[in-house]
């Protein structure tokens, strides 16, 4: 399985809601077929206009048996002692443990709605170290925990149960932006990027992968033909997701967003597998790997010699989507 290879780790996304009811099963089967097929966990997001990331976490852990629910976590939702109380519950009720997304917040809407509008970006991602170094100092203990820091302030708190050290959560952030960058360093956490293609220069990056993450889609087939079928019916051309993304961008404050907002469909060349189709239309969040097992797998060795060993893939279409993934990733190590 892929996630068993040195160096590799992939991650699914738990799909969204789309209404009313039957959400439980979709996130069951989900997990499932994701853990089954070799993957370490499954991101689940978070914003204002979709469910509670925790709920959705705790039925990842109760129809899973070694699965990592990777949890978005947006400072203004939970103050930092509520979320180690939820983590340690966690531990105590499924002796497992979870993984956290930090989030500074990019939506402007989003942001004004909670009414922290006059937070600058770069503030934003002070606040969200310092949340998670609480978070941390809450859970790793010894004793009581006195903090006073710029925004959270405890004194003499201790928390109960206690999280056993093994099962402390790992920190993953977005590293598309100097002031992540400067966050996930502080924190010991992974930087996950939406990449360029392999080859083509990034003006913010240090040329410095290894230890990194990646975000990304992937859809491979056997033939070149039949990938690029399979994608245009899942992501078909639209100028109302054309003129969709463009208002998103327009009220978001996010350096990756600005940045990929305004790459070509094809960056990198008309024969790459990397494509940018899908999160031009509003249909998804970041860029595509789509073609020939062959063509994909190479590309994708591109990011494992770079020293990516992280992957979080986007939300499965379809439930052989796991299963097909994994083996691409599997046949990309050996190459």
């Amino acid at each position: 399985m892929a996630d068993e290879a040195p160096g590799l780790r992939l991650f699914a996304t738990i799909p969204p809601p789309t209404g009313p009811g039957g959400y439980v099963r979709t996130v069951r089967q989900a997990a499932r077929y994701a853990e089954s097929a070799g993957f370490t966990g499954a991101l689940v997001y978070s914003d204002n206009n979709t469910v509670d990331p925790w709920v959705v976490a705790q039925e990842v852990l109760a129809a899973t048996e070694g699965f990592v629910p990777l949890v978005a976590l947006q400072p203004l939702y939970m103050h930092p002692y509520t979320v180690a109380k939820r983590i340690a519950t966690y531990a105590s009720l499924y002796g497992r443990r979870i993984a956290l997304n930090l989030v500074a917040g990019g939506s402007v809407g989003d942001i004004a709605a909670l009414c922290d509008a006059n937070s600058a970006h770069d503030d934003r991602y002070r606040r969200l170290t310092e949340y998670a170094q609480l978070i941390g100092l809450l859970l790793t203990g010894p004793g009581p925990v006195t903090f006073e820091g710029d925004h959270y302030r405890v004194r003499a708190l201790p928390l109960s149960p206690a999280l056993p050290p093994s099962l402390a959560p790992e920190l993953f952030i977005s590293g598309s932006s100097e002031a992540g960058r400067r966050a996930g360093q502080t924190l010991g956490a992974v930087p996950v990027r939406y990449p360029e293609p392999p080859g083509v220069a990034d003006p913010e990056a240090d040329g410095d992968r290894r230890g990194t993450g990646v975000r990304i889609g992937v859809i491979a087939r056997d033939t070149d033909q039949e990938a690029w079928a399979v994608a245009h019916e899942r992501f078909p051309a639209s100028r109302a997701g054309r003129l969709a993304q463009r208002a998103a961008r327009g009220v978001s404050d996010s350096q990756w967003v600005a940045r990929l907002s305004v790459a070509d469909e094809f960056p990198g060349g008309p024969d790459s597998p990397y494509w940018m189709g899908p999160f031009l239309n509003y249909a998804t969040y970041c860029p595509y790997l789509v073609g020939s097992h062959e063509k994909v797998e190479k590309e994708i060795s591109g990011y494992l010699d770079a020293g990516c060993g992280t992957f979080i893939l986007d939300t499965a279409r379809a439930d052989d989507d796991y299963a097909m993934i994994a083996a691409v990733f599997d046949r990309a190590l050996k190459r």
